[in-house]
């Protein structure tokens, strides 16, 4: 991918989003007519019985099936943390990788209770990594954004079809649900940025203390993004223009690995803010691929709330949760495996011997 030029990468990016359909409008119909004649009042299971038809409208049949499952955990460094936006420094991004590497991490533990294998994808950590890991790289972390683009264009788009190039690989040895997952030290300030601009919110309206910063830390942080927006004068309209002048490369990642899965008639499991603003890009790049996207929890960070309001996606856990690396979409696995337990156990009213309506 090095080896190409932008416009190539850029031609590429747009055959992926053209790939992307519509769901499945008959088979979702077919498990509609399936949930409405199971032993209850029709819609009861609320969002368990939404999962079920809509994994059958991703993958295009009445009886959709779940094989194996991975958390897409992209991981990426940001000049930003010059600003003083975070209460950790950034040798903590690696120090985290090694512990995932490892399997220690709180996301290893979710992930290993949802049978679920963690795929940690270094595409831009400021100090490389050794060990089991996808070796992805981009770039040395993003640029400090306050001074200007926190990467070319290229960059971004080559951090896009990574992490659709990551989600392939895995598709075809046989995996057919994700979540996301990211680490790196500083990303709720692009992420907010990037909130900020695609819900046209105000900065203050969207930021919060991340790993833990103090008043003083919030108010950096605040006019960290707000100079970042005044010096790049990002374009609104422009996707691909917000996430290179005040995005991340996991974050473009995390975007290009949606749009893939969302080609392949995947379903994807969002997580929490940094992962939902990886939703943003995805979803203005390719509207279609908002379709393929599962919501998880509501993240304590304050826009995670407006992102997924402008994604139209409801979080369906809400644990006070904000350490990111995909663990709340981790313990979402377990509701999308009790959707389709639904669906394909439980009896009829036919079945039952249950009369439907009363006389």
């Amino acid at each position: 991918m090095n080896n190409l030029s932008e416009a190539q990468l850029y031609d590429q990016l747009q055959h992926l989003i053209a790939s992307i359909s519509d769901l499945d409008e008959a088979a979702m119909a077919k498990i509609q007519v399936r949930l409405d004649s199971l032993t209850k009042p029709q819609g009861s299971l609320g969002q368990l019985e939404h999962f079920a038809k809509q994994l059958g409208g991703i993958q295009r049949t009445s009886q959709p099936k779940l094989l194996k499952r991975a958390v897409l955990l992209m991981a990426g460094d940001h000049g930003v943390v010059e600003e003083g936006v975070s209460a950790f420094p950034q040798e903590v991004t690696p120090q985290m990788a090694y512990n995932i590497i490892n399997g220690g991490a709180a996301i290893n533990v979710l992930a290993r209770q949802a049978q679920a294998d963690v795929v940690l994808t270094d595409v831009g950590i400021a100090f490389p990594l050794e060990g089991n890991c996808l070796h992805r790289r981009v770039a040395d972390g993003t640029r400090n954004m306050t001074k200007g683009p926190a990467m070319t264009k290229k960059e971004a788009l080559q951090a896009l079809l990574t992490g659709a190039e990551v989600a392939q690989e895995k598709i075809q040895n046989g995996y057919n649900l994700f979540a996301t997952g990211e680490l790196g030290i500083g990303n709720t300030t692009p992420s907010s940025a990037i909130v900020a601009l695609l819900t046209n919110s105000s900065v203050e309206s969207v930021v919060g203390r991340g790993t833990g910063i103090d008043d003083k830390g919030l108010l950096r942080k605040c006019q960290a993004i707000e100079k970042a927006i005044e010096v790049n004068k990002p374009d609104v309209t422009d996707a691909l223009d917000v996430l290179m002048k005040v995005g991340g490369l996991e974050i473009a990642a995390i975007a290009g690995s949606i749009m893939q899965a969302a080609a392949s008639h995947v379903p994807i499991v969002i997580d929490g803010f940094i992962s939902t603003a990886g939703a943003l890009i995805a979803a203005k790049l390719a509207p279609k691929s908002v379709a393929y996207m599962l919501p998880s929890h509501g993240s304590v960070e304050i826009g995670h709330r407006k992102a997924l309001a402008e994604l139209k996606l409801e979080p369906v856990l809400n644990l006070d949760m904000r350490l990111g690396e995909g663990t709340g979409a981790a313990l979402t696995f377990h509701l999308v495996e009790a959707a389709l337990h639904i669906l394909n156990e439980m009896a009829t009213f036919e079945d039952a011997g249950v009369s439907e309506k009363a006389n």
